[in-house]
């Protein structure tokens, strides 16, 4: 069922005990939310980085990769943690690594990644293959992508994380997708991380994924945090409410953003974008007030109005 007052009080009280506030890298004064990874208790900045889409590009379009570099420099300045890609999303992985290349630092990022295909030996030397566009002597975080082979690559991802190779282990889910099957992994393998899809218009995780996450231990990460774009076409023209100041939102992408990672049972959210000024904005979203119960519903049902 979905999250009732009683539960989310109870949440809650987990929660305020996880989110702390860490100072962004290019900011000492105004604190940055963080919350913990359950089975490590190492801290996350709420709002990460995605690279579907926004990361695929030619790598010789100089323009193009100018472009990403200054995304993630100033995702990196901004104390940004977890940047996250897949083999699936084309060169992402590539220009991801050139751009690390570039920057030639990358303290606190926190590299998240996926194995997409079938078998141990090609799942093994596809993950390796990541590894070195990356140019990282390991990754953080390993995923399942879409639940690919999963009875095969599970356990080849822990063996990688017993021998250092990696530091956690996920599985993903997107648009919805085999929550069935997400929901009996959660509920019978061992997991630090799962992926999956929630923004105010997709709030089915409600229901089962986000109660079986905070119940289980599991960090969660948020994809299609603003349904591909098309929750700011459904605001289309409204201005942001004028109330949206008591949570300190300057704009749409930090009012969806926030109602994301104010979820007790959410660890991080990671919007994509190709833009340093979007950029700027989701940043934005970690820090300041974020909504509580009361504010969660009255940001819903404006949602429903437009």
């Amino acid at each position: 069922m979905y999250l009732n007052r009683r539960e989310f009080i109870k949440w809650a009280a987990g929660f305020g005990a996880t989110l702390v506030f860490r100072p962004g890298l290019s900011d000492s004064v105004n604190p940055q939310h963080t919350r913990v990874i359950p089975s490590s208790g190492e801290r996350l900045p709420v709002i990460g980085l995605g690279s579907w889409i926004t990361f695929g590009i030619d790598p010789a379009d100089t323009k193009a990769m100018n472009q990403r570099e200054g995304v993630m420099r100033e995702f990196l300045n901004r104390g940004g943690g977890m940047l996250d890609s897949s083999p699936m999303y084309g060169n992402a992985e590539l220009v991801i690594g050139l751009c690390l290349k570039r920057i030639g630092h990358h303290e606190g990022l926190f590299s998240a990644t996926k194995v997409w295909t079938h078998g141990h030996r090609q799942g093994y030397l596809m993950m390796e293959h990541s590894r070195r566009l990356w140019g990282l002597a390991h990754m953080d975080l390993m995923q399942v992508h879409n639940l690919m082979d999963w009875k095969t690559h599970l356990p080849t991802l822990h063996e990688m994380k017993a021998q250092g190779d990696i530091r956690y282990v996920g599985v993903t889910t997107s648009h919805g997708r085999r929550h069935d099957q997400l929901i009996n992994i959660m509920r019978h393998e061992k997991l630090d991380f799962v992926q999956f899809t929630y923004n105010l218009l997709d709030r089915e995780a409600e229901q089962t994924l986000l109660p079986m996450a905070a119940d289980k231990g599991i960090a969660v990460i948020i994809n299609r945090p603003f349904q591909r774009g098309g929750l700011f076409d459904h605001v289309g023209r409204h201005p942001l409410p004028e109330w949206a100041s008591e949570i300190d939102c300057k704009n749409w992408a930090q009012f969806f953003l926030k109602f994301i990672v104010s979820h007790p049972a959410v660890t991080c959210a990671i919007p994509a974008t190709s833009r340093v000024d979007h950029l700027q904005e989701n940043m934005g979203a970690a820090y300041g007030r974020l909504p509580d119960m009361a504010m969660r519903k009255k940001m819903i049902n404006i949602i429903k109005k437009f």
